[in-house]
């Protein structure tokens, strides 16, 4: 594959697992740079697009045949309903361990993770067949991404506060970074060339970057004057403005990933909370918990230019867009439902009724999404 389209394929890769349900520092290098300044050839909006690989039909031959669904991982029932796409009914339900928070697909697309938090274990799930695996013993996974070159899988370990490098076929330990200053770490980004992860401590008001090679805290970032709970952390399409949802604040965070410093504050409502990039990479979804809405936020501006409200009472919390990009799926967190949503119109498609605290649901296939073989992107 060329170099100039080897960059977006990664970091559409790191989109699916950080989407579907963390001083002083060194300057950026000269790659980050320039990778977040370059361009894209053949790409048709020109400038780099981080997302430029999630066009509706751009899905990988590994996820093309799955069937459309939605996995919900019910937290106080600790349980997964799985819903279809096309009917919008629940077509099976399964067991998890204690307290399943996200599901997370794997790196090479070929298994879903349900990150059973105080269960202290990952339930694997074929999305071929719906079907659950075998529990997988992993300390505290309340959620996990895997690096967009595919080398680790990155458990976000809440409660102890850290983040366990772990083999992504294996899960076998292979590193611990304790982040005792990243109280509450929770949801994370990559860089533009995925050298750096972001993730965002929602009990410490922070947000920290994480060098993904040597495997160590490079910078923290105090959010604010007090009071925040940062929450999701989304990369905009141009590499150079990183959106850190902040429940407490009731907005996102504009961060320069390059300075690490705040640039702007854009107010969406209550509760502010997942972060979703439309298909066509001109909008960012926020979910409001709180305030029971959606903001649809503009790239190009750095403006709400639609709120969507909710039937009340309405709790949105994480989700995902549908692979075709017209339907937002999002998790009722406090009303045991999923929202459908409707992208053109903003006006509700369904509401199904699941389990007990649902969460960080995954909605798939997903397109846009890589796996990196030895011998170089395999699509």
């Amino acid at each position: 594959m060329p170099k100039s389209i080897l960059l977006p394929a990664l970091l559409a890769a790191a989109a699916l697992v950080a989407g579907c349900g963390g001083t002083t520092a060194s300057a950026p290098t000269k790659r980050s740079r320039k990778a977040a300044h370059g361009s894209v050839h053949g790409h048709r909006r020109g400038p780099l697009n981080i997302y430029a690989a999630d066009a509706p039909t751009d899905l990988s031959p590994v996820v093309r045949h799955d069937p459309a669904l939605v996995y919900v991982p019910n937290s106080m029932s600790n349980t997964v309903d799985v819903i279809s796409q096309k009917t919008f009914q629940i077509v099976a339900h399964f067991n998890t361990g204690a307290l399943p928070q996200h599901v997370t697909p794997s790196w090479n697309l070929k298994t879903l993770y349900v990150d059973n938090d105080a269960g202290n274990s990952l339930t694997p799930i074929d999305p071929r067949t719906a079907l659950p695996g075998k529990p997988i013993p992993v300390v505290d996974p309340y959620n996990m991404y895997f690096t967009p070159n595919g080398r680790y899988a990155v458990v976000v370990a809440e409660r102890l506060k850290q983040l366990d490098f772990r083999n992504p076929n294996t899960m076998a330990l292979e590193h611990t970074l304790n982040v005792p200053q990243c109280d509450g770490v929770d949801h994370a980004d990559f860089s533009v060339d995925g050298r750096y992860m972001y993730a965002s401590c929602e009990f410490a008001g922070r947000m920290i970057e994480v060098d993904t090679r040597t495997l160590r805290l490079v910078r923290t970032l105090e959010l604010g004057k007090g009071g925040t709970a940062p929450q999701d952390v989304k990369l905009a399409p141009d590499g150079r403005t990183l959106y850190v949802a902040d429940m407490n604040s009731g907005g996102v965070w504009e961060i320069d990933p390059h300075t690490f410093r705040v640039t702007g504050f854009i107010k969406t409502g209550a509760g502010a909370h997942g972060l979703y990039p439309s298909r066509d990479d001109r909008f960012l979804y926020v979910s409001n918990r709180q305030a029971g809405s959606i903001s649809v936020l503009s790239f190009a501006t750095h403006k709400v230019v639609k709120t969507w409200m909710l039937p009340q009472p309405a709790s949105p919390d994480m989700g995902g867009v549908s692979a075709d990009g017209r339907t937002l799926w999002l998790s009722g967190r406090y009303n045991g439902v999923v929202y459908a949503i409707n992208t053109i119109t903003g006006k509700l498609r369904a509401t199904i009724t699941v389990g007990s605290g649902p969460h960080g649901l995954c909605v798939w296939p997903q397109p846009g999404h890589y796996s990196l073989g030895h011998t170089g992107i395999m699509r």
